[in-house]
């Protein structure tokens, strides 16, 4: 198969070839656009032509640093001459600090560090129903966890069963048993409503925005009256802010717009500044301590290269301003998106550096997001659909007024080739 490949393409060495390559031993569970990418600085990255572009996607917000980030990049390789993994059979000298500054920056007694942003969520599952049964006195096995509809935290199997996107899960079943239900995102009467009638309910699991849904932001106060109704009745809210957070939105964390604390709170992606997988789980002592040793676990979580990575990712964002940036640039960029007047744009709506332009659904016979991505992509900036109808516009925060007029000039010139 390889020399049928090296035949076709000799040994030039370009695009085709590496999409090709892909098709041939990869599992095709991606739909990339057709570029193939081999560097990147800051807000651009290069294809394997030379090709420059603006990259408005950040690997979805896991790089709200920017590409290879020069501070963050110093602490990668400086700890990985020293020491990357020693799972957590021994202590290091690199996790404890990084619990406690993550702990104490975010307000919380405990942090619970893993890898990607979907262990995250499945900790925190395991988290909220070990508080069911210890602290609330739910029966055994009867514990139910609430997710709203059109969630999106991964593709575990527990991520396929509380979502209610065939694309996630349909022929991937059985998932009966597991006590997940689903009720109607900004709808804090439906979760009363749920709540109400439902003792063994021992959490509700929703993102403070919506991102994979096509950057769905709920009414203003939603998350302040979902955080006091699951106090009323006893319920723990898990705030997912694995997209939202870490400065995407222009406040360090998207629950911060309704002043409200989630009982557990998600961060992954962006945690890491884009140079390996770390997600974290916090909570306070009366959630976290009910787990006892041996009865969750990760090899590589908390390991010491992401660790140190981590904490400097975290410390860049708060030293270079880039959350307040999020903030100033966010709204410049939703002001100018908003001035674009076409028939077929349904929607523009963000906060911070966190935006979708949504097309209307007849629009799909003249252009799909998929195809105005390409069309942006050929112009030099690369971004990704979100269903069918939404592009999502999430650059690096440390974006620049020049780069954003750049961005800003090449999606004009895009809507009116349409």
């Amino acid at each position: 198969m390889f020399r049928q490949l090296a035949r076709r393409f000799g040994s030039i060495h370009n695009s085709k070839y590496f999409m090709e390559l892909e098709k041939q031993f990869g599992c095709h569970n991606y739909h990339p656009l057709p570029v193939v990418l081999t560097r990147g600085q800051g807000v651009h990255v290069w294809d394997v032509e030379g090709r420059k572009y603006l990259d408005f996607l950040a690997a979805y917000s896991a790089l709200n640093q920017g590409h290879v980030h020069p501070k963050i990049l110093e602490a990668f390789l400086h700890q990985s001459q020293r020491l990357t993994l020693t799972s957590r059979a021994f202590y290091s000298d690199k996790l404890g600090p990084t619990e406690k500054y993550i702990s104490e920056l975010f307000g919380y007694d405990k942090t619970l560090f893993m890898n990607g942003g979907v262990e995250a969520g499945e900790s925190a599952i395991k988290l909220a129903r070990r508080w069911g049964y210890v602290k609330k006195g739910i029966p055994d096995s009867r514990a139910k966890i609430i997710f709203a509809k059109s969630n999106f935290w991964g593709r575990t199997i527990a991520a396929c069963a509380s979502s209610d996107d065939p694309a996630r899960y349909y022929r991937f079943g059985p998932f009966d048993g597991l006590g997940f239900e689903l009720i109607d995102y900004d709808s804090p009467e439906a979760l009363e409503e749920k709540l109400k009638s439902d003792p063994n309910v021992a959490a509700f699991m929703v993102e403070a925005i919506q991102g994979e849904a096509g950057v769905i932001i709920p009414q203003d106060g939603y998350m302040r009256k979902v955080k006091d109704i699951c106090a009323k009745y006893n319920v723990l809210l898990i705030a997912d802010e694995i997209q939202s957070g870490l400065g995407r939105t222009g406040k360090m964390l998207a629950c911060e717009y309704d002043g409200i604390k989630p009982d557990i709170l998600l961060l992954g992606k962006a945690l890491s500044g884009g140079f390996l997988p770390v997600s974290a789980t916090l909570a306070n002592d009366n959630v976290m301590l009910n787990i006892k040793p041996g009865e969750h676990g990760s090899t590589y979580g908390g390991n010491p290269l992401a660790m140190v990575v981590a904490k400097r990712a975290v410390e860049v964002l708060i030293e270079e301003k880039m959350i307040e940036n999020s903030a100033r640039l966010g709204q410049v960029m939703l002001d100018a998106l908003k001035t674009f007047k076409y028939d077929f744009i349904k929607d523009v709506r963000g906060r911070g550096l966190f935006i979708a332009l949504e097309m209307k659904e007849e629009a799909k016979n003249k252009i799909t997001a998929w195809d105005f991505c390409i069309k942006l992509k050929e112009r030099g900036l690369l971004a990704k659909p979100t269903h069918e109808t939404t592009i999502r516009f999430t650059p690096p925060l440390n974006v620049t007024d020049s780069q954003l007029n750049e961005s800003l000039d090449i999606i004009k010139k895009t809507l009116a080739s349409i």
